[in-house]
């Protein structure tokens, strides 16, 4: 079977998430996943980010492939797809956040916009376990409020968690699609790796 990452294709940083997987990816292929029979063809799924209630939209109809697959391939969300793979959504006030419908795959709960809104967007270099100095990109970007059970956490940034993986998920709530080092997803590759 030849080894495949998808990336999920409706909305968001699809077109740059391709292009730095294919980037890192030397001895496989990197699709664009835009139905959910595609899911039990790849070894891994990147859910972009982009707008988080538009994406959790689309993600209701791969809800029963990813259900039924997510355990047997390794999946990660960048930005809003962090959004959509944690068990809660909550707003600054610590309320629930009934704008978003997550999948509850990830034992964290998120923040949305938590860094602001796009003219706040920057960029740090940070410690990443597992990857080493990466530059991060924030956009809109939201923060793990808390990581609970097996949820490990990966990288902080100003008191927040911003990288998590749960054993065959990943979430980060920057964009490594938008910068030249391919660390995070040379990390994920190996991740993706350990399924097959």
């Amino acid at each position: 079977m030849t080894f495949r990452i998808g990336v999920l294709a409706y909305q968001g940083d699809v077109s740059e998430h391709l292009a730095a997987m294919r980037r890192a990816l030397s001895d496989g292929e990197v699709i664009p996943v835009r139905s959910p029979d595609q899911i039990e063809t790849i070894s891994g799924l990147v859910i972009p980010g982009g707008e988080s209630t538009a994406i959790s939209e689309v993600l209701e109809n791969f809800a029963t492939a990813i259900s039924d697959h997510g355990d047997s391939m390794a999946i990660w969300g960048t930005c809003a797809g962090a959004i959509t793979l944690s068990t809660e959504v909550i707003d600054p006030d610590g309320s629930i956040d009934r704008k978003v419908t997550p999948l509850r795959r990830m034992s964290i709960a998120t923040v949305r916009n938590y860094y602001g809104s796009q003219k706040d967007s920057f960029q740090v270099p940070l410690e990443l376990k597992g990857v080493g100095r990466f530059p991060a990109v924030f956009i809109r970007a939201p923060a793990i409020e808390r990581a609970w059970g097996d949820a490990e956490v990966l990288g902080s940034f100003d008191d927040k968690i911003i990288m998590v993986r749960e054993r065959n998920m990943l979430a980060t709530t920057f964009h490594p699609e938008l910068v030249t080092d391919t660390g995070v997803h040379d990390y994920f590759i190996g991740m993706a790796r350990e399924m097959m």
